[in-house]
């Protein structure tokens, strides 16, 4: 699994008429592989949770989501596995099928707010509009394995 996680002031997702947004947290991509399983999401959504990219006191990044008290927006994004090693068209064949993404997607959201974060969830298989202000920018990518 993949998380591209963008430390945010505000996020917002929208679908058709219906919009989710938080205010200071992370906005996270996450994309799911064909191999993986319900410990790399366990292990990813402890991992992100940890992660410490927020300012302390002396300007170092050294505070997680939850000594923030931040949320999470967390939008499924398949095209965090596109290849585009050979020839210019990105080629999706390491994505999870839709069954196995959205069963760990649900595990990794759940994960992440049984760690006491507020989790606004993307919509799942579904054209989105994603509007966010990156805070920095300060932006990182995490891999389960």
């Amino acid at each position: 699994m993949r998380a591209l996680i963008q430390r945010v002031t505000h996020a917002t997702v929208r679908c058709g008429e219906e919009q989710r947004s938080i205010e200071a947290g992370f906005l996270i991509l996450l994309g799911v592989a064909k191999d993986d399983e319900e410990a790399d999401a366990d292990h990813l959504a402890r991992k992100t949770v940890r992660l410490r990219i927020f300012e302390n006191e002396q300007g170092k990044l050294d505070k997680s989501l939850t000594d923030i008290q931040g949320q999470a927006l967390i939008v499924s994004q398949f095209t965090l596995y596109g290849d585009c090693r050979k020839g210019n068209r990105p080629s999706f064949d390491r994505a999870a099928d839709a069954d196995l993404a959205r069963r760990l997607y649900r595990r990794y959201q759940e994960q992440v707010a049984a760690a006491g974060i507020p989790v606004v969830s993307g919509f799942f298989q579904e054209h989105m509009a994603v509007t966010l202000c990156n805070d920095g920018p300060v932006t990182i990518l995490l891999e389960s394995r």
